[in-house]
């Protein structure tokens, strides 16, 4: 009747480790990932009075030369009004525009946005050095 007597349950916690561990991994990368403006190789003009707004949808890197790009992919003021407006008139957007960018190229994309209908821009700007 061996059978018949209890055993004591255990509990495995190796896999339970090598799970948590796998969440952890996952985790820091999808916040890596959901950083805006990741990778922008420019340097942003300093503000004393510049506010925090909220994480935006789409960040537009405006470079010295007057090259647009967003996620990396360079793309022309037709190619970014389509897009924009393929995104819908919500859409929160922010720019990110290189110290030594030309105005003239920052009212050009501020232009397109608001002709595809984006009422919600941004400057991306960095705190002053005391």
């Amino acid at each position: 009747m061996r059978y018949l007597q209890r055993r004591k349950a255990r509990i495995e916690i190796v896999p339970m480790i090598d799970i948590m561990f796998f969440l952890l991994v996952f985790f820091i990368m999808v916040t890596l990932n959901m950083i805006p403006a990741t990778g922008i190789g420019s340097r942003l003009p300093a503000s004393a009075s510049a506010e925090r707004l909220e994480s935006p949808q789409v960040v537009i890197s405006l470079d010295a030369a007057g090259m647009i790009s967003i996620d990396r992919q360079t793309l022309t003021l037709e190619q970014l009004g389509l897009l924009l407006r393929e995104r819908g008139t919500e859409t929160r957007v922010v720019i990110a525009g290189a110290e030594a960018a030309a105005l003239s190229d920052l009212v050009a994309v501020m232009d397109v946005c608001r002709l595809a209908g984006v009422t919600r821009i941004g400057i991306a700007t960095r705190e002053p050095r005391a």
